[in-house]
């Protein structure tokens, strides 16, 4: 069975501190459980309460889950591998406590035990100016040398070890545009350089499609390192625009690069079938970057779940 949920970014609540006022997690809790869905993430550390004991009961009151956290890593950067690893692992003990009936790590890491929360891994997405300008059109060139990939999958499996260790969560990778970890090529580098038992896959169609590939051909590539979902929908149009006229990563979101669910170029109905034929038991998480200004994200969260029903979902 799988499972809906949905992200504080849905509700413009971004690592990557914009401007403008967003809703308080209060209200985002409430318009999550009132729009039909079952879970959440994390966000940005500090938006929910991290005491373990009232997170439960936010959460428990709305009858939601907490079903992951975003952690972001330079992890190009090996003095920046032993703080990300503190921060995930101080996160993954947040996520256990909450999730207090969670047991010990699971026998087959291949395949998510429902309602078991991860660390959802990341690049310090859009800190580096050419990776963020050129989001959506990367060239070889732009990419990590091969010292640079070895340092990068050493600190993400130190990351997720230690996160094993002190918690028994497990750890996903989020593929991203706007971080080192972008094109499918570069997905297939990370797999390629990391432990299939220690470290999963975060498969996002919207980042997979923006970055060039086809979201229905990589899950079925990656399908058994897929322990998290991402339902992001991606509009080619936008795109184009971007590469043309030169926009970065941003200027890119803030134009509807990632547009509503059924809107873009995702493959949707295959998309499912395909979670299905993979009998994919984990969470998919809607996300949908409504930024500071932009909309009602309360308004999207409603259609997106609605476009998902009519997907049998």
């Amino acid at each position: 069975m799988m499972r809906i949920g949905n992200a504080p970014c849905s509700w413009g609540v971004l690592e990557f501190g914009l401007e403008g006022e967003t809703a308080d997690y209060r209200r985002v809790l409430d318009e999550m459980q009132e729009t039909g869905y079952e879970g959440t993430e994390l966000g940005d550390w500090g938006f929910l309460p991290t005491e373990p004991h009232r997170l439960r009961q936010e959460l428990w009151a709305r009858g939601l889950s907490l079903l992951g956290a975003f952690v972001p890593v330079a992890l190009k950067d090996p003095q920046a591998h032993a703080a990300g690893q503190e921060a995930a692992v101080r996160t993954a003990r947040l996520l256990a406590d909450v999730q207090a009936e969670l047991g010990s790590i699971p026998a087959e890491l291949g395949s998510i035990p429902n309602g078991a929360p991860c660390i959802v891994l990341a690049d310090d997405n859009g800190k580096d100016p050419v990776r963020a300008q050129n989001a959506g059109h990367i060239r070889p060139e732009h990419g990590l040398s091969a010292a640079e990939w070895q340092t990068f999958a050493v600190g993400a499996q130190r990351i997720a070890q230690a996160v094993r260790q002190a918690t028994g969560l497990r750890t996903v990778f989020h593929h991203h545009c706007g971080g080192y970890v972008e094109t499918p090529a570069e997905v297939d580098r990370l797999m390629g350089l990391t432990d299939p038992l220690l470290l999963g896959l975060c498969f996002d169609t919207g980042h997979y499609s923006y970055a060039g590939g086809d979201a229905l051909a990589g899950l079925r590539q990656h399908a058994s390192r897929i322990w998290h979902v991402h339902f992001k929908d991606y509009d080619p149009a936008v795109g184009a625009r971007a590469a043309a006229e030169g926009w970065g990563y941003l200027d890119a979101v803030r134009q509807g690069v990632f547009c509503p669910l059924g809107q873009g170029a995702v493959d949707w109905a295959g998309v499912v079938a395909e979670l299905r034929a993979m009998r994919y038991e984990g969470w998919i998480v809607v996300e949908q970057d409504v930024l500071p200004g932009q909309g009602e994200p309360k308004d999207s969260a409603r259609r997106n779940r609605a476009f998902l029903a009519e997907l049998g979902l």
